[in-house]
């Protein structure tokens, strides 16, 4: 039944490619997947393979790639992707020797794969299950392990009607799982190679934070403000919130980071500032003098590139993430990594470290604007609470940090 499912999607996958432009690079980036490997692989390396879905597992990963190029230099990593969202923004990752698209999952792509890569270990970053590959993985004693990932009780792998499927994870070697409800979900269906470990991301941004770039013109915009507020990937239902309670309280200096950055939202989000002085980042970078930044004095300013949010965080007296007023939020732990209280919208119960945040008493659900309200004012009359909320945010990411070196500490290399 899977390769029944597989081959209708691959069908899908070849019609839709005709009409959207994410899935054509993905189809043309799996199709084109085996003349890299012909072209790029040596036959005599020996490779550790590293399978990211996208983005978000891509950054996963990193921790563990990076640690194992220092330690075994000797070794060569493959990186695959399977959306374009990771594979177009890290195709040129100086980490791995080789990127490129994983084939999708049929019986023959995953053959053809194995034999090109034939891979000493195999990685599998998070919800990654591939029937095909993971069978064929085991069939060859290629050790292989699924990190950071986490289980849920509503998953296929836990349903009666998912038992089939479910014997895909007993092709793992081991578990390296984010939390200990996770390692009893697997126990109940007789998976005991388990290791609670927590989420390597959390080694990620402690990295991140160390690597930080310092912003000159971000630093001459605060100019030791004692109040910023710095909205990282934000969306329209997030800014109508928090952009109209800041027009009524100008005292603060306000930093924006869209999640889409297009000139149609970029004038959006101005007309809705309209009274307040502001500029776009990339025209103060423009300025040799920082001129316009002296002379204007603008109370907001919008990032209008990318690349920049997780070092402008550390300006920020508060951070409000966003993505909590649609399907879900984005990644919190970047902000609070800086000691800062983070602010989010209600669509957060998916992500445990959002859970943990709001636990500890350094991250804050809001449900509306006049929640927001409510908590802004008391980050703005009560400094004590300010300073608790963002150490606590703080201690919290340090606290779960270290997951890299348990997996690589535990894994025979």
């Amino acid at each position: 039944m899977y390769n029944v499912i597989i081959y209708a999607y691959l069908l899908g996958v070849a019609i839709y490619s005709r009409f959207n432009e994410k899935v054509r690079k993905m189809w043309r980036g799996e199709r084109d997947a085996f003349r890299v490997l012909r072209e790029k692989v040596d036959l005599t390396a020996r490779y550790v393979w590293f399978h990211a879905a996208s983005l978000g597992e891509f950054e996963q990963g990193r921790p563990l790639m990076e640690q194992i190029r220092r330690d075994h230099p000797e070794l060569k990593i493959l990186l695959t992707f399977f959306s374009p969202s990771g594979y177009e923004v890290r195709k040129n990752y100086q980490g791995a020797d080789i990127i490129c698209y994983l084939p999708l999952d049929t019986i023959r792509n995953a053959r053809r794969f194995l034999r090109l890569i034939r891979p000493e270990m195999a990685f599998f970053i998070k919800y990654e299950f591939w029937y095909n590959y993971l069978h064929i993985l085991k069939h060859r004693g290629v050790p292989t392990y699924s990190v950071s990932s986490i289980f849920r009780d509503g998953q296929v792998f836990f349903r009666w009607y998912g038992r089939q499927y479910g014997r895909v994870l007993k092709c793992f070697t081991r578990f390296y799982v984010q939390n200990e409800r996770s390692r009893e979900l697997l126990a109940g269906i007789g998976i005991d190679c388990v290791t609670v470990v927590g989420d390597t991301r959390f080694d990620r941004v402690l990295q991140i934070k160390e690597q930080a770039k310092d912003l000159t013109i971000v630093e001459q915009f605060v100019q030791e403000h004692p109040k910023v507020f710095v909205a990282g990937s934000s969306w329209p239902p997030d800014e109508e919130i928090f952009i109209r309670y800041f027009k009524e309280h100008p005292g603060w200096k306000l930093i924006i980071a869209p999640h889409v950055i297009d000139e149609e939202h970029l004038r959006q989000i101005e007309k809705q500032l309209e009274g307040l002085k502001g500029i776009r980042y990339s025209q103060a970078e423009q300025d040799a003098h920082n001129s316009q930044l002296s002379n204007l004095n603008p109370q907001y300013i919008i990032i209008d590139c990318f690349g920049l949010l997780s070092s402008i965080y550390r300006y920020a007296t508060v951070c409000y993430i966003g993505g909590g007023f649609g399907v879900s939020i984005h990644n919190t732990l970047e902000a609070a990594v800086w000691g800062k209280p983070v602010v989010f919208g209600p669509e957060n119960q998916k992500f445990q470290e959002a859970q943990g945040l709001k636990a500890c008493g350094g991250g804050f659900e809001i449900c509306d604007y006049d929640s927001f309200a409510r908590l802004i004012d008391v980050f703005s009359t009560d400094e004590t609470f300010l300073h608790e909320a963002g150490q606590q945010a703080g201690d919290y990411v340090a606290s779960l940090a270290g997951a890299t070196q348990q997996i690589l500490s535990d894994v025979e290399i």
